[in-house]
């Protein structure tokens, strides 16, 4: 498995399972299945609603195929509030106790990843970066980072003389590249973690109950936008969600697929086989077409 390294020399899995939109009830069965599969990094957050079976599955993995704590990667996220919403935004002290409340929703001493899900809490963002950095300390999380930051963000980080986040987890596909951001967060050793990867395929998010902010426009051009990967995923022999889910690789980013589906689990994290030959990347790189869908940084009531 590829690993990404984080600061504090941390060695990250690039290809992870993401569990956004799975109940807690379904999360158990799934993830238990991408651990069977070979996925040794896990993605959840506070907001996801389902950590008591993200834990439950890897206690599950871990005694079914004996896997060592440190076998697997976990990824959690502070759910930061927000005043928009009628939500109490989290201070430096309730920061602390939602991690404690993560850890005990996962059964876990530790997360090895802890971001703040999106810089919504424009007040309390540097205090609860604090008490991101406190957690680090006390050793309840082992790198500390942000979801959903700008450049502006991260430098509001800086300005204030602390740590600057290990890791950055951003929409990003061939529609919302995000050149600016991510050469900023490779100059400042920031890792990219890409969340959405499937956004251009005309299949994503058209589910019953997983509504996004995909315009109407850009449903409408789905089948002729996504065409690219259908005749790519010819050429190499794959799947159009592994070509996009390759791209990520080849740009150095960790990547989070998610599915229900047996099949697709499996196939999702088979995408070191081939590669993207320059011509290909040449043409995803025109494609462009800005901030995102999932989340727009315009709009911080737009998150994933």
């Amino acid at each position: 498995m590829m690993q990404l390294t984080l600061n504090q020399d941390i060695q990250m899995p690039m290809i992870g399972f993401g569990t956004y939109l799975i109940t807690n009830d379904e999360v158990k069965t799934v993830v238990l299945e991408a651990l069977r599969s070979g996925y040794r990094h896990i993605d959840t957050a506070e907001a996801y609603g389902n950590e008591e079976g993200v834990g439950q599955a890897i206690q599950a993995g871990r005694q079914e195929l004996g896997l060592a704590r440190k076998d697997i990667f976990v990824t959690t996220k502070l759910w930061p509030g927000n005043d928009a919403w009628g939500q109490p935004v989290k201070t430096y002290q309730s920061t602390i106790e939602s991690l404690n409340q993560s850890l005990s929703n996962l059964k876990l001493d530790y997360v090895d990843l802890y971001l703040i899900h999106a810089p919504l809490a424009k007040d309390q963002r540097l205090e609860q970066w604090k008490a991101l950095v406190a957690l680090r300390q006390m050793g309840k999380v082992r790198a500390i980072g942000v979801s959903n930051f700008n450049i502006t963000h991260i430098e509001e980080i800086k300005s204030a003389g602390l740590p600057l986040p290990d890791a950055n987890q951003i929409e990003l596909h061939p529609w919302s590249q995000k050149p600016a951001l991510t050469s900023y967060l490779r100059d400042h050793n920031i890792a990219s973690i890409a969340y959405s990867s499937l956004v251009p395929l005309s299949t994503w998010r058209t589910a019953p109950g997983q509504d996004s902010a995909k315009t109407d426009a850009m449903k409408q051009a789905g089948a002729e936008a996504d065409s690219p990967f259908k005749i790519m995923a010819q050429k190499y022999g794959v799947s159009e969600a592994q070509v996009l889910l390759r791209w990520g690789l080849q740009k150095g980013y960790a990547i989070l697929p998610k599915s229900t589906n047996k099949t697709r689990i499996r196939q999702n994290s088979d995408v070191l086989s081939f590669e993207i030959d320059d011509a290909d990347l040449t043409v995803i790189e025109k494609m462009d077409r800005g901030d995102g869908v999932a989340w727009s940084f315009g709009d911080p009531t737009k998150v994933s």
